[in-house]
This record gives structure tokens, C-alpha cells and sequence, in this order.
């Protein structure tokens, strides 16, 4: 398993997409919902749901989508899990909004991946910077 981080972006991504066979997508999504709401879209679902410009990075993603699919690396298995930000307004800082469902987003990602069969662990601030 592979963490990515959120600087790798559009066509970047493309190279990782090979050899998988699942793929977790964790993004800000614009649902059109309260700030927070939560949701997950699957597989097929995805490249409809990026055509209609839900997610803030739809563009490089839906590229990487489209060209692995063009390629036959596309993995069987495809989860976004999104939010819904406050604003689209690129900032550092998290909203209070966020920060009230942060956990109930981590235990989605954690069930996704625990139903994957992969392990998680969770580690303390300290060990996260080693």
C-alpha cells in the first residue's frame, strides 16, 4: 500500500495506478451539501460524478482516470472518499465543520482499507514524523 500526498496531482498519479487492483481516492468533494458532509462514490460512478465537476481536483483525476482506463491499467476497484469543504478557496487551515467529522473520516477510510483486507494502525503524533 501506498500513501500518496495531496501535492501529487493530475497525470502525476498515473504511474501508481499500475499493478493495482484497488485504489482509495480521499479528496474534498463538492456535493453540493453542507460543509462536512461526507460521501463515497464507487468504481463507475466516479467518472460520472467528476463530469459534473464534484470533486476540487476533478480535472487532473478525471485524466488519470480516463488514461488508465485507455491503457488497461485501470485497477478493479475504485473508492472516493469525499467531503464537502466550507469553501473551494484554497487556505491551510481546516474549517470548523471539518474538524467536527475528521474522525467519522478517518473510520470511513479505516473500514474502506479494513474491508480491503489491509491493515491499520494508528500512530501518535510522534511516530507519524519519523
Amino acid at each position: 500500500m501506498e500513501i500518496i500526498d495531496g501535492g501529487t496531482m493530475g497525470l502525476d498519479l498515473l504511474p501508481l495506478f499500475e499493478g493495482r487492483d484497488k485504489i482509495l481516492i480521499v479528496d474534498a468533494v463538492d456535493f453540493g451539501r453542507e460543509a462536512g458532509y461526507i460521501g463515497i462514490i464507487k468504481d463507475n460512478d466516479i467518472p460520472s460524478a467528476l463530469n459534473s465537476k464534484l470533486s476540487v481536483h476533478h480535472i487532473g483525476l478525471s485524466d488519470v482516470l480516463f488514461s488508465a482506463k485507455l491503457m488497461g491499467i485501470s485497477p478493479s476497484e475504485i473508492c472516493l472518499i469525499g467531503i464537502q469543504p466550507k469553501s473551494l478557496d484554497v487556505g491551510l487551515d481546516m474549517t470548523e465543520e471539518i474538524m467536527e467529522k475528521i474522525d467519522t473520516l478517518i473510520d470511513l477510510i479505516i473500514g474502506k482499507l479494513k474491508e480491503w483486507n489491509i491493515e491499520c494502525a494508528l500512530l501518535s503524533p510522534q511516530e507519524s514524523l519519523r
